[in-house]
């Protein structure tokens, strides 16, 4: 008895312990899952943030670099404006420009560069290229493309992005001419447009498929460098109509459904006949294997003759 009672205090006292390294651990689990539910908030309120701060800088810096005239091709001598003024209302802005893979300040001194950007005489060689506003701290705008071109004919495109669903004007214009009856063509990725006798294309609603390299020439005149149309996709919470299908390609998909369909049909009617055959030749043989054969016994019987004579 006594060993009994000392081996019923021992087992208790093991539960006892077991007991509590499972309370331990359900704590542990607990205080576990908590900070991971709080890791999982902090984290999202910092992606946030982190949108909240990217759209509030995208919106921002959209507008600029801003450039006067607005247009991305500009003639040969002719004065343009680079400004970063009024960006996040600071001051200190940079207009700086990539020309032929050299980085550098608009300006000709850094002491001077801050402020607008004046090209008096633009010259190809020297004023082609991207340009973009810049602060310390390494915070910078998106780029705009500048180019000064000696030829006679040039595409006047808006030098920043066009919102989606705006209307968009591009215009051909000639060198030293005051003639508004210039007829152009305009051409969009190397494919001709339309002919305007205004010299002018318009879009009424941009869309991202209006994307590309625009171009336009003057007969007689020439034809004028190619320049980037860029639109920005428009971010609302009004959910977009899905487009429907037009009815030129109602009649394929009746005929590609006709024939899915008659191509299902034929397999069933194929699937059933073999299912059949298969049936056909597991019941013969089954039919085959129990069949008892029949033995067929004959006997030969003697008949005795009878004797002559009695």
């Amino acid at each position: 008895m006594e060993y009994l009672e000392k081996a019923k205090g021992n087992l208790y006292e093991e539960l006892q312990k077991n007991e509590r390294e499972r309370k331990h651990a359900l704590e542990v689990i607990t205080e576990l899952m908590e900070q991971k539910k709080n890791l999982k908030n902090q984290k999202e309120k910092l992606i946030s943030r982190l949108q909240d701060d990217k759209t509030q800088i995208i919106e921002t810096n959209e507008a600029f670099p801003q450039v006067v005239p607005n247009r991305q091709q500009h003639f040969e001598y002719e004065s343009v404006v680079v400004s970063c003024e009024g960006l996040d209302g600071l001051t200190g802005w940079r207009v700086m420009k990539k020309v032929r893979g050299v980085v550098k300040t608009c300006a000709p001194s850094w002491s001077t560069s801050t402020g607008p950007c004046q090209i008096k005489h633009a010259i190809p060689e020297v004023d082609s290229g991207e340009y973009w506003c810049e602060l310390g701290g390494g915070r910078k705008t998106n780029s705009v493309n500048i180019t000064a071109t000696g030829v006679s004919v040039i595409l006047d495109s808006p030098v920043l992005p066009v919102m989606e669903g705006d209307a968009v004007t591009l215009r051909c214009r000639q060198k030293q001419t005051s003639s508004s009856n210039l007829t152009a063509e305009f051409f969009k990725d190397g494919h001709f447009m339309e002919s305007s006798s205004a010299a002018e294309m318009t879009i009424h609603s941009v869309s991202t498929s209006n994307e590309g390299l625009y171009k336009c020439s003057i007969s007689g005149a020439g034809g004028s460098p190619e320049s980037w149309l860029l639109v920005r996709a428009r971010e609302d919470d009004e959910p977009r109509p899905s487009p429907q299908p037009s009815s030129h390609h109602t009649p394929q998909l009746s005929l590609l459904l006709y024939i899915g369909l008659s191509v299902l049909a034929l397999l069933l009617l194929v699937g059933l006949l073999r299912f059949r055959k298969h049936q056909s030749a597991i019941r013969v043989s089954g039919e085959a294997r129990f069949a008892v054969p029949v033995e067929v016994t004959y006997a030969m019987v003697t008949k005795p003759r009878k004797m002559k004579g009695y």
